[in-house]
């Protein structure tokens, strides 16, 4: 096993630990370490390109949103809007070489799974409604960006982005699905396994 998934994955651990034993401290400390490490791994990659470049980019904009969410609630804006432009960046990197070929099962899939969660959410979203709209949105566009690249060259990489942009979607409507609808205990932990074995994946992309 490789350094920076030994890494990661202890770090990882121990957040996903404390956020299902609510151990405030503990993930104070190891959410941002874990995405810190996510990010020093990823600016080793060889012969980075522009598209590499955004995913690093994209990395560092999701820690910053996750920053600000451990702040008071006035500031969860912020958190939306970074996480939004994470999801920007990453869906222009996969696009970036991207010659365009509709698999056309996905964007149906991925309309049906949009249509599913606003039901399920809407009339229990605050004054964040766009913020919350938008990100979600821009979220499934990464996917299908993702997908698209996949069916389209069918490599181990453009599958590792594919299962990487999935989880992070995942995580992102467990997230919405918790704090407007059900909330339940483990879903700070099964957000928080999603995130960043996607974010992971996505960088295990800038090595293959």
């Amino acid at each position: 096993m490789s350094w920076p998934f030994l890494a990661v994955f202890f770090s990882g651990w121990l957040y996903i630990d404390a956020a299902y034993r609510g151990t405030q401290w503990q993930q104070w400390v190891f959410r941002p370490v874990t995405m810190l490490l996510l990010l020093l791994w990823a600016c080793q990659a060889p012969n980075l390109e522009v598209s590499g470049y955004l995913i690093i980019a994209g990395l560092v904009t999701a820690l910053l949103s996750d920053a600000i969410r451990m702040l008071p609630g006035k500031y969860l804006l912020f958190s939306f809007i970074a996480l939004f432009l994470s999801y920007l960046l990453y869906t222009i990197s996969f696009a970036w070489h991207m010659s365009f070929s509709l698999f056309f099962p996905l964007p149906l899939i991925l309309l049906a799974v949009g249509i599913v969660v606003m039901v399920v959410i809407w009339t229990r979203l605050d004054n964040m409604r766009w913020r919350v709209v938008d990100s979600f949105v821009m979220a499934l566009l990464m996917v299908w960006i993702a997908g698209e690249q996949y069916f389209s060259l069918s490599n181990e990489s453009r599958f590792s982005v594919m299962v990487g942009a999935i989880l992070l979607l995942l995580a992102y409507i467990i997230n919405l699905v918790d704090r407007y609808r059900f909330s339940f205990k483990l879903s700070k932990a099964i957000i928080a396994a999603c995130g960043f074995i996607g974010h992971f994946l996505i960088i295990r992309s800038l090595f293959l």
